[in-house]
């Protein structure tokens, strides 16, 4: 999100979305200096709108003198479609899978090039993530973000293969293998990494479809986090697909009525 340039004539209003877009999954905290240079805005300029942000509730100031997304923004977050709707009709199912199986859960939906987790349940022996309700992940590198992938339009896919990048030593960065890995999934419904994202963690998602006259959309991916040594994760697919399904179908249901 870093690098916007200066240019004249901007509103206070492109300003002050520059500055709240130089924030990201990679710079959650900045100061000051950060912020003016990572968003093109001159320093004083800068300073005057941070203060104006963070009277408003968009910014919080730590201690530290840095600043960060306020609590007003997050609130207002929750009222987007994709994370009321989703969220709200996801949740109950996906406390039901986290009971049954106690590790990680987790919804996404794509953003562009990234996997946008939009839910998040997790427990006290679940092993640790780097996904986060908001955070934003490589496509390529995790398991809903390649069942993600596996529906996305052929120019993004496209553009992803011309991108990839390295996260560990297991992520898939051959152009060539990704491409059929993502046949493989499209087949069998259903995708695998194991610590691609992060060492110590393996996952595997389904995607979540909503029954149209056209054809079955596919609007989120339901994945789950378990460690690398887990033999079983292929058993675990049809409790996912049975939530994927609940969820597909109220989703069907809210639709009718809006």
């Amino acid at each position: 999100m870093a690098g916007h340039s200066a240019a004249p004539g901007r509103s206070v209003t492109s300003r002050a979305l520059g500055i709240l877009d130089a924030f990201g999954s990679d710079s959650p905290r900045l100061s000051l200096s950060d912020i003016a240079e990572r968003s093109g805005t001159p320093l004083t300029t800068a300073h005057r709108l941070l203060g104006e942000l963070t009277e408003w509730g968009a910014l919080a100031r730590r201690p530290d003198g840095r600043y960060e997304i306020g609590r007003k923004l997050w609130d207002l977050g929750l009222l987007a479609p994709v994370q009321l709707g989703l969220r709200q009709v996801a949740a109950p199912f996906l406390q039901d899978l986290h009971t049954t199986i106690r590790d990680t859960v987790h919804l996404a939906v794509r953003d562009g090039l990234s996997a946008l987790y939009v839910e998040r349940i997790s427990g006290r022996e679940s092993v640790p993530v780097l996904s986060q309700v908001g955070s934003r992940l490589p496509l390529h590198a995790t398991g809903v973000g390649k069942v993600l992938l596996a529906s996305a339009p052929d120019d993004v896919v496209e553009q992803v293969l011309g991108s990839l990048h390295p996260v560990t030593r297991h992520t898939v960065v051959d152009p060539e293998r990704l491409t059929r890995e993502l046949g493989e999934i499209r087949r069998r419904r259903y995708a695998r990494t194991c610590e691609e994202m992060s060492p110590g963690a393996a996952s595997i998602a389904v995607p979540v479809q909503v029954e149209r006259p056209t054809g079955a959309l596919a609007v989120a991916a339901l994945g789950i986090v378990v460690p690398p040594h887990r033999r079983d994760l292929a058993r675990l697919v049809p409790a996912l697909e049975m939530a994927a399904r609940g969820i597909g179908r109220e989703l069907a249901r809210s639709l009718e009525f809006h």
